[in-house]
């Protein structure tokens, strides 16, 4: 699920990018949505809605995770327009598989991680106004990503087998790259087995989160109400 959060690598959550399994996503959160009353309402999926308002959090967090600029043109805003249509229809089937959502403190170890990357609290801060975001949206973030990322593995992984023909096929394949590119010391298949079982397993955990996004969506009503979304 790649583009839930605006960036993934391998699913994993990396804290530059945590900071595209990618979203991802962002705060179609599991709380009410109080804003909604004063805050314009973008989108509408099914009975429930994405605001102006979180479309330009989701845009701000995003950037501020993946170390880039902000940028708030339309077509920014589209992605993230979609990524919160995607984590809401997520959202939704947590609630009707009644998934087991972790506790709010379990984002406390990545926010300390991420904290890492600034050589002190002050340039942190300063971080976080530049970006126009507080720590309290980028703790809820880092929490919503890790249920995501966990509901993902239950709810997709079991289903993906990938079998040793594949994975010896994509060996075969690298070898040949790596002999292209003139690498000597190739490692032996027995030895690489294990990394690309499980990268296959994420590349098709992909596939099959896309395939279902784009089934679910025929399913449910997404109406945009902002013109700068047509």
């Amino acid at each position: 699920m790649r583009r839930i959060f605006g960036k993934r690598n391998n699913r994993s959550l990396t804290v530059a990018a945590q900071t595209e399994r990618s979203a991802i996503l962002l705060l179609i959160l599991l709380s009410p949505l109080h804003s909604e009353i004063i805050d314009r309402i973008a989108i509408s999926v099914g009975n429930q809605v994405i605001t102006k308002a979180q479309i330009d959090e989701e845009m701000r967090l995003t950037a501020f995770l993946n170390g880039g600029q902000l940028d708030g043109s339309v077509e920014e805003r589209k992605k993230a327009a979609d990524r919160l249509i995607e984590q809401t229809l997520v959202k939704r089937d947590m609630e009707f598989s009644h998934y087991p959502i972790p506790d709010a403190n379990e984002a406390d170890p990545l926010l300390k991680t991420l904290k890492t990357n600034y050589a002190s609290e002050a340039l942190y801060k300063q971080a976080l106004d530049r970006y126009g975001i507080t720590e309290e949206a980028l703790k809820h973030r880092l929490w919503w990503q890790t249920a995501l990322l966990r509901f993902i593995d239950f709810r997709f992984r079991p289903g993906i087998l990938v079998p040793d023909a594949d994975i010896r096929s994509y060996y075969d394949q690298e070898v040949v790259k790596w002999k292209q590119q003139g690498i000597q010391q190739i490692p032996a298949f027995e030895d690489s087995r294990e990394k690309i079982g499980e990268l296959l397993t994420d590349q098709r955990i992909d596939q099959a989160i896309d395939k279902w996004l784009a089934e679910t969506r025929k399913q449910v009503a997404v109406r945009d109400h902002d013109e700068k979304l047509p």
